[in-house]
């Protein structure tokens, strides 16, 4: 651990979960790096993702945006083409852009395509799914709804999966948001992921939650704040 960090950690009284709101301030206050750092939100769950009744997955639309819009790339045909551009995709095109993806085009954060284009898209299948850029209707990149899903996209919407320990990480915007942006980002992540319980989930559902900025240290958030 570099010397920064020690000094930062001392921020954090150990042994103490802090409310919600006391952990978003505080994160703020250890993000100091000389850049506009990320903060994080990472809920552990009691879920086991290697039961089919228990994989989390979903997207979810902050508030106030993560800070960062995402390049959105679409794969469609005809007048949804149009819509796409209209929404404000970055690229859209039809076979020409599978193509242009299939030799190594990844200027994109996002994939979007329509139902009936996806016997193409899926040839991209072994480029584009280790890098979690396939398009999935599960986290609704795979629909006719260009319009409204690209401007979402757009706007930050995120799309979550919890990993193999059943931990889920979001980024929940920048250390230059107001604490009170903050707070309804990081509510609202919490109650997506509520209504989001597995059917399979038992017992106790989120088991640990903490903040972090790129930089800085973990905080620990109380369970009562967590509701």
């Amino acid at each position: 651990m570099g010397k920064r960090l020690v000094e930062l950690e001392k921020a954090v009284e150990k042994g103490k979960a802090y409310s919600l709101p006391e952990a978003v301030a505080l994160v703020k206050k250890t993000a100091k790096a000389k850049f506009d750092e990320t903060i994080e939100i990472h809920i552990r769950l009691g879920i086991d993702p290697k039961q089919s009744d228990q994989q989390l997955r979903g997207t979810l639309l902050l508030p106030n945006g993560s800070g960062k819009s995402s390049r959105v790339a679409v794969v469609a045909k005809g007048e949804k083409m149009k819509e796409a551009e209209s929404a404000g995709a970055d690229v859209v095109g039809a076979e020409d852009l599978v193509e242009k993806i299939g030799k190594g085009w990844l200027e994109f954060d996002v994939l979007v395509a329509t139902p009936d284009v996806m016997k193409e898209v899926m040839r991209l299948g072994k480029l584009l799914g280790p890098k979690g850029l396939m398009p999935n209707p599960k986290s609704g990149t795979v629909t006719f709804e260009l319009g409204k899903t690209v401007k979402e996209l757009k706007a930050g919407r995120l799309e979550f999966k919890a990993d193999a320990y059943g931990i889920v990480h979001l980024p929940m915007g920048k250390a230059s948001f107001s604490a009170e942006k903050l707070l309804e980002n990081a509510q609202m992540a919490l109650e997506v992921l509520s209504k989001a319980r597995p059917s399979g989930a038992k017992g106790k559902y989120i088991l640990s939650v903490f903040l972090s900025s790129s930089m800085g240290p973990g905080i620990p958030v109380a369970a009562a704040s967590q509701e």
